[in-house]
C-alpha cells in the first residue's frame, strides 16, 4: 500500500468513527407556529424523521442487515429537493454532514470535498461543528495530494481552535514536506510529537524516524545525532544503529563511526555485504587489522560477502597488515586462482618469501611470470631473483635479475644492477667456501684404527 493509500485509509477510518447521526434537538410543537418556522439549532419533525431513515440505510441497527447506499443517496436527494429551503442552518448542516458520510464511504473524494466547503458556508453553523469540518478537510485534502489546500484547511481550523491538535499538527508538517518544504515541516512536527507526549500518547518508532529524517535532509547532523541515540535507547533497532555509524561519518567522527558500527556488528545487526566490508577494512585502518580480517573472513564463511578477487584481496591484504601470513596464504591462493593477472601469483610468492618458503615463493613468481599482465613486472622478476639466490641458484637469480633490469625504469634499473652486483658477491664467497671445504676434505688425513685388524 501506498504512502497516499494509507493516508486516505487513516483519514477515512478517523472520520467514519464518527455515529452517522448527529446530537439531535427535536424541536417541540409549541417551539415550531406556524409549522414552516424554524429554530436555528434543531430538527423538525419531518427532517427528524427522514434523517433517521436515512441512516437506517447507511448504518442498519440489526448487525445482519446489509447497508442500502443507493437508497440512502436517493432520499437525501429527495430530502434536499424537497425542504431545502426551508431548513434552519442546523437542519442544511446535519443533511451535508450525512452527504460527507456517503460520499466518503463510496470513496467518492471530489464530492465530499465540495460538501465540506459547502458546509463552511452555512452562516450559523455551530463553531465544533466548524472546526470538525476544517480539519476533516485538511485531511482529504492531503488524502487528495492537494497539499497547499490542506495547509490552508489547517492554518483555518488554527485560528479558530482555543487549543491545538495532534492532528492538526502532523497534517501540517507532512503537507509541507510533501512539497518539499522541510524547514516549514520541522517545527509542526516538533509540536506534534511534543503535544503527543504531553497527553500521554506513546509515539511509535515511526514518529521519531520521520523526524530523523527531515534532520537528515536539513544536514542537521547534530541533532540528528541526539535523536538517534535516543531511538537507539528506546527501540534499539537496526536501521537506527546502522544511521548511527552514517551520522558519524557525516560528523567527521571516523573512529565513532567505526566504532558504532562495530558494536551494530557483535549485536548482529550487520548483514549486508558493503558494511561487513566498510567495517573490515575500517578495522584495518584503525591499526586492528586482526579484527578486520575475522569480520571479512566470517562474512565470506556466512555467504554475506561474496567470494570474489576483488573481496579476497582485501582479506588477504588485512592478513597481510596484520602480519598472519600463515592465514593469508590460503585467500591469497584463491585470488592467484581467479584472477586474470599474474599479480595474485605474484602476492602469493611474496607470502612464501617473508615465511621462507623459497621454493614455494619462486614457483609462484614464475607462475605469475608465466600468467602475465603484471603491474609492475621488473619488481616480480626481481624477487624471483631473490628467491632464486635463497636457493642457491646463481645463473637463474642473474638471469631473472638482468630480466628485472631490462623491464623496469630507470629505479628499477639501478636496484636490479646493484641486485646483480649482489649475486656475483655471494657466489664468489660461497665458491670461495665451497673451495675451501673440498681444500679441507683433500688435506684431511684420517687417525689409524685403535682396533686391530681395522
Amino acid at each position: 500500500m501506498t504512502a497516499v493509500n494509507k493516508l486516505k485509509l487513516g483519514f477515512l477510518v478517523s472520520l467514519l468513527a464518527f455515529p452517522l447521526m448527529p446530537t439531535l434537538v427535536l424541536a417541540g410543537e409549541e417551539q415550531r407556529a406556524p409549522p414552516e418556522a424554524r429554530t436555528a439549532g434543531t430538527l423538525s419533525e419531518p427532517v427528524m424523521r427522514a434523517i433517521s431513515d436515512i441512516q437506517e440505510l447507511m448504518n442498519p441497527e440489526d448487525e445482519d442487515d446489509e447497508a442500502d447506499l443507493p437508497q440512502a443517496k436517493i432520499e437525501l436527494d429527495e430530502l434536499r429537493e424537497r425542504r431545502w429551503d426551508r431548513m434552519n442552518d442546523f437542519e442544511k448542516s446535519t443533511l451535508l454532514n450525512f452527504y460527507t458520510n456517503y460520499y466518503l464511504t463510496v470513496e467518492d473524494f471530489p464530492n465530499a470535498l465540495i460538501t465540506f466547503e459547502e458546509i463552511l458556508l452555512i452562516e450559523e453553523l455551530r463553531e465544533e461543528t466548524r472546526l470538525r469540518t476544517l480539519r476533516s478537510l485538511g485531511q482529504l485534502y492531503m488524502a487528495e495530494e492537494r497539499w497547499n489546500e490542506a495547509i490552508d484547511a489547517y492554518q483555518r481550523w488554527r485560528d479558530r481552535s482555543p487549543e491545538e491538535d495532534v492532528i492538526v499538527f502532523r497534517g501540517l508538517s507532512y503537507s509541507h514536506y510533501q512539497q518539499e518544504e522541510f524547514t516549514e515541516a520541522l517545527p509542526y512536527w516538533l509540536d506534534y510529537m511534543n503535544l503527543s507526549l504531553d497527553t500521554g500518547e506513546e509515539l511509535g518508532r515511526d514518529d521519531y524516524a520521520y523526524l530523523n529524517g527531515i534532520y537528515f535532509t536539513l544536514e542537521d547532523f547534530e541533532s540528528a545525532l541526539e535523536l538517534t541515540k535516543t531511538m537507539i535507547m528506546l527501540f534499539d533497532d537496526r536501521t537506527d544503529w546502522m544511521n548511527l555509524s552514517a551520522v558519524y561519518a557525516s560528523l567527521d567522527q571516523e573512529e565513532r563511526r567505526v566504532q558504532s558500527l562495530n558494536v551494530a556488528y557483535l549485536k548482529g545487526f550487520v548483514d549486508d555485504e558493503t558494511r561487513y566490508l566498510n567495517l573490515g577494512q575500517s578495522m584495518g585502518g584503525m591499526e586492528l587489522p586482526y579484527s578486520g580480517a575475522r569480520i571479512i573472513r566470517e562474512g565470506i564463511d556466512e555467504g554475506i560477502v561474496e567470494a570474489n578477487e576483488d573481496n579476497l584481496t582485501s582479506l588477504t591484504q588485512m592478513r597481510l597488515i596484520a602480519a598472519d601470513y600463515e592465514a593469508a596464504l590460503e585467500p591469497a591462493r584463491e585470488v592467484a586462482e581467479m584472477s586474470d593477472s599474474g599479480d595474485g601469483y605474484d602476492n602469493l610468492g611474496y607470502l612464501h618469501y617473508v615465511l621462507f618458503e623459497y621454493e614455494e615463493a619462486a614457483e609462484a613468481f614464475q607462475m605469475a611470470l608465466d600468467k602475465g599482465n603484471l603491474s609492475n613486472r621488473a619488481d616480480t622478476l626481481l624477487f624471483l631473483a631473490r628467491s632464486l639466490l635463497e636457493l642457491d641458484d646463481f645463473e637463474g637469480a642473474l638471469a631473472a635479475a638482468r630480466q628485472s633490469a631490462d623491464a623496469g625504469d630507470e629505479n628499477a634499473r639501478n636496484s636490479a644492477n646493484s641486485y646483480i652486483t649482489f649475486i656475483n658477491g655471494v657466489r664468489d664467497r660461497y665458491n670461495i667456501i665451497a673451495e675451501r671445504r673440498q681444500n679441507a676434505i683433500d688435506f684431511y688425513q684420517p687417525y689409524p684404527s685403535l682396533v686391530p685388524g681395522y
